[in-house]
């Protein structure tokens, strides 16, 4: 079986700027991945070189086992992909819209499926609204319906949930997720990194152009095993032994290393030797998050 996206050396270049340096990668079918990194990184860029929209300077891309290039209609095709931007065109109805996008793809009499996106993406009272009458996220949930239109057996998902309303995250992560059981591959980008660690199977990291991290979630959550204290102290000050613990600071609380819970009373012993009060106290397991961010600040260039 053909994997669902397979990327061998792929490298692009816009004048002097890299965006990409040689990335492979392979996603199976029926996965649920997540492509993280920081800005500028070269997400958006790999995206665009598999639906066509860029041209590779170097590499290879293909989508269900079709290059990008040489058997470009069968790849897009098997392609549909949620912009980051929201793009649409202000003439047209929502129905209208997506009957469109469904000639596009030589599709007659979609109207079953078409409706069946309508319902499970709550747009059907919209479904006779003109497009430039709706809000931003209304105009995302028309995005995720045109990109699924010609029921893609591979889906990219390009920041779909960047601000949108916590209902449509939820309706939109209960469909892709019933989509993503169904047999479907799902591509995702996302800055919420707490998206991606609770729905992704595997994660890549890109920095300025390279994969500096790739490995199934729980790989890299228990690649970085440390426990972290989290502590609210009052007055706010650190006493001296503890200082070599510390791992940083987070919205007003000390973080602190944890090795073995039987250091926590030695901990608290301190604390209290220095008349320092605790307003508030927690033991945290790494996230994603933390583990993004050591990794884009301990990868080299």
């Amino acid at each position: 079986m053909s994997r669902a996206i397979s990327v061998r050396g792929l490298a692009k270049r816009f004048g002097s700027l890299e965006a990409l340096r040689g990335v492979d990668l392979e996603i199976e079918p029926g996965e649920f991945f997540a492509l993280l990194g920081p800005n500028g990184a070269g997400k958006t860029t790999l995206i665009s070189i598999l639906a066509g929209l860029v041209r590779a300077s170097a590499g290879q891309a293909e989508v269900m086992g079709h290059d990008v290039v040489h058997d470009y209609r069968a790849a897009r095709r098997n392609l549909g992909v949620v912009p980051q931007e929201l793009v649409f065109d202000p003439f047209f109805t929502v129905r209208e819209t997506l009957q469109f996008q469904s000639g596009y793809f030589g599709i007659k009499r979609n109207d079953d499926w078409i409706d069946a996106l309508l319902h499970h993406l709550n747009l059907t009272d919209k479904a006779e609204t003109n497009m430039r009458r709706l809000s931003g996220g209304m105009k995302r949930r028309v995005l995720v319906a045109q990109a699924l239109v010609h029921k893609p057996p591979v889906i990219v998902l390009d920041e779909p949930t960047a601000g949108v309303d916590v209902e449509l995250r939820q309706t939109l992560w209960q469909f892709i997720r019933d989509l993503n059981r169904q047999g479907h591959t799902i591509l995702l980008t996302t800055h919420y990194l707490e998206e991606a660690e609770e729905l992704c199977e595997r994660v890549a990291m890109l920095k300025e152009g390279r994969i500096v991290a790739l490995d199934r979630t729980a790989n890299l959550l228990r690649a970085d095993s440390q426990r972290r204290v989290e502590l609210r102290l009052n007055p706010r000050r650190l006493p001296e032994a503890l200082q070599p613990r510390l791992l940083g600071e987070k919205d007003g609380a000390f973080l602190l290393s944890l090795h073995d819970f039987g250091e926590l009373e030695g901990m608290l012993a301190e604390i209290r030797q220095a008349g320092v009060q605790i307003d508030g106290f927690c033991v945290r397991q790494p996230d994603l998050e933390e583990v993004f961010l050591q990794t884009m600040h301990g990868a080299a260039r």
